[in-house]
């Protein structure tokens, strides 16, 4: 089997994993790793696909799961950006003793809208797909602006997420479509409901991706769980707002683990 791209740093007694999003990898984590690896040991993983994970095709979020979990630590805090929300969360659900707690950033159980659920249109997922095979670069640095709008710092937060692409070689379209599919069709919004571990999510007042009317229903839908939102960051608040970010952070992790 290949193995994805993994790199441990920090001494911490808490294992904590962190997935990024959609076409990007581990170096998107690059402004808040220094104050999180004095307090955790932090594990930062590319994506199959992504990254230095290039070696893989298109694959199912099961599949995902199961190539992250083979050099996962035996129990790990995990958290989650975005796609990487997803993984979090399926493995939570579906390998809950290698799960100490789950945190999701920017994230959605159901990221595609349906008619009582707000979300990324289907069309606009759907012409992402097709613009991959005519110019993905240009694609993906679409999808990385939308990621920022909004936000105070919004160029120099969307110049951050580019550098962590070109850093890095491109993923294949292949692997680009396959993370898009699992974004267009997974939906745990029930799965979750009966998720027994610690359970913070993390919000963008600002977001675009992920509508912040979605935090109330998930309030009420998983009550076991605890949310924040972050009044004025979009879709990326750990580069917007780094200090906040990692203080919330140590802030759950101290009071749950």
């Amino acid at each position: 089997m290949n193995n994805v791209w993994w790199q441990t740093k920090g001494e911490g007694d808490c294992h904590l994993v962190l997935l990024h999003g959609w076409g990007l990898n581990a170096q998107v984590w690059d402004c808040i790793t220094p104050e999180l690896s004095a307090h955790f040991t932090l594990h930062l993983v590319d994506l199959p696909g992504f990254g230095r994970s290039r070696d893989f095709g298109a694959m199912s979020l099961d599949a995902m799961v199961e190539h992250v979990l083979a050099q996962a630590p035996e129990q790990a805090v995990w958290l989650g950006w975005s796609l990487g929300g997803l993984v979090a969360s399926q493995i939570a659900l579906t390998h809950p003793q290698r799960v100490q707690a789950l945190v999701t950033v920017a994230s959605s159980p159901c990221f595609c809208a349906q008619d009582d659920w707000a979300g990324i249109k289907p069309e606009i997922l759907a012409g992402f797909q097709q613009q991959l095979s005519e110019d993905f670069q240009r694609t993906v640095e679409r999808f990385l602006a939308l990621q920022t709008l909004g936000t105070e710092s919004a160029r120099q937060d969307a110049r951050a997420l580019k550098s962590t692409v070109l850093s890095l070689p491109m993923p294949t379209v292949d692997a680009l479509n396959g993370g898009l599919e699992i974004l267009k069709t997974a939906d745990l919004r029930q799965a979750l409901t009966s998720l027994d571990k610690p359970f913070l999510r993390l919000y963008g007042r600002l977001d675009g991706l992920v509508p912040r009317k979605v935090v109330p229903v998930l309030d009420a839908l998983w009550p076991q769980s605890e949310s924040y939102l972050f009044a004025k960051a979009a879709h990326a608040p750990f580069i917007s707002h780094p200090d906040e970010f990692c203080q919330v952070i140590r802030e759950f992790a101290d009071a749950k683990i």
